[in-house]
């Protein structure tokens, strides 16, 4: 990051934090709140100030999205096109949903992603989410922007609890094969040196066992959609090792999954929690953190 960008990045940390945070110790990592990218409630999601924010709300762990353009380049993206619900394109027209897959950023270099906006587009689903200029930043940006704002504000680094956005019936078309987009994400972790902070998740467990093949010390979480119903033991013979993390559907959660996960020394973290009752409801039976789109409400 050169001196002109970090000092934009300090700027953005002063003007969203408000007043000073001044905490000088580690969150306990005994419950791990995952702002979901970012704080999608809040800010525009997979933004450099969806993250700060989230921290101002004192979250354990940022969760965020990794797609890769063109150039070979990590950004933030949830999935690897422009989404018509929040991208605005050049020149200021709104990205149709029928048109959205056809703005593939596999297909483009970072030059080009940067020309589409997705700060100003105001969220169907998410009113309280406040608007303003943003593009989808690169990786190695959040990472400095962080590092930034935990320098500025005297605070440990967060967490950071990252998906690869791949599958097998779109490799090469959306995104590298895994092998590459594993290659690719670690060598922006390892550059950034924060293999120690780090979580890669994802649903497509190709990348998971890539990760805990060749890269043992990282941390991993196995996603799951609510309409999987394929019974946990099943799911961890399909993985084929034991994962730091379960992260399910909120649905998918039972008193007998939490005892399941513990039994195996894991770690069971449900998504999307945003209201209080359900958040009340999944830590009485035990669960070990959230992933919620409104950490305020949750934290």
């Amino acid at each position: 990051m050169n001196k002109i960008a970090l000092i934009l990045v300090l700027l953005i940390a002063s003007c969203l934090a408000g007043k000073k945070n001044t905490m000088t110790k580690p969150i306990s990592s005994t419950f791990d709140v995952q702002g979901h990218r970012g704080c999608r409630g809040l800010m525009p999601e997979n933004t450099i100030a969806a993250m700060l924010k989230a921290m101002d709300f004192g979250v354990t762990t940022l969760e965020l999205d990794v797609s890769i353009t063109r150039d070979s380049i990590c950004i933030l993206s949830h999935e690897p096109f422009f989404n018509h619900e929040i991208s605005t394109k050049p020149g200021g027209a709104l990205v149709q949903e029928a048109e959205e897959k056809s703005l593939n950023i596999f297909t483009m270099d970072y030059a080009t992603v940067q020309t589409f906006d997705v700060g100003l587009r105001p969220h169907p689903r998410f009113p309280e989410q406040q608007k303003m200029a943003a593009q989808k930043p690169t990786l190695t940006a959040v990472f400095d922007a962080v590092k930034a704002y935990c320098t500025v504000h005297n605070r440990p680094m967060p967490f950071f609890n990252i998906e690869t956005k791949t599958l097998p019936e779109t490799d090469g078309i959306f995104h590298p094969e895994p092998n590459r987009f594993v290659r690719l994400l670690m060598a922006v972790i390892e550059k950034a040196k924060v293999e120690k902070l780090v979580m890669i998740q994802s649903f497509d467990f190709r990348t998971l066992k890539i990760i805990h093949e060749k890269y043992p010390a990282i941390e991993t979480a196995a996603l799951v959609e609510d309409f999987d119903k394929i019974p946990f033991a099943q799911q961890m013979e399909k993985l084929g090792f034991t994962p730091t993390v379960y992260s399910p559907a909120q649905e998918l959660v039972t008193p007998q999954l939490v005892k399941q996960c513990h039994e195996r020394g894991i770690k069971l973290i449900p998504w999307t929690v945003n209201d209080t009752a359900t958040a009340q409801k999944l830590k009485t039976m035990g669960v070990d953190g959230f992933i919620t789109d409104y950490p305020d409400r949750i934290r």
